[in-house]
């Protein structure tokens, strides 16, 4: 099973924007520097490469932080 720090960890290791250590589970992935449609493109495709989840654009829609993502692939893993 995931953890959230591990997931937050690997998460903010795909962009390349951002500093080690500053993505939480609160973050609201919308706010991280120079937020584009290309980042939701990374988090769909680093989800489905590690976890084996296929998150869709409704899915990201529908989460404003980190946790929500965290908990829509753990969802997607039942």
């Amino acid at each position: 099973m995931i953890n959230i720090q591990e997931f937050t960890k690997g998460l903010e290791a795909e962009f390349e924007d951002v500093e080690p250590g500053t993505l939480n589970p609160d973050t609201n992935f919308r706010s991280i520097k120079g937020w584009s449609s290309m980042h939701a493109l990374i988090i769909i495709a680093y989800i489905d490469a590690n976890y084996n989840a296929l998150l869709n654009g409704a899915d990201l829609k529908s989460a404003q932080s980190i946790q929500d993502l965290y908990k829509i692939t753990i969802e997607k893993l039942k």
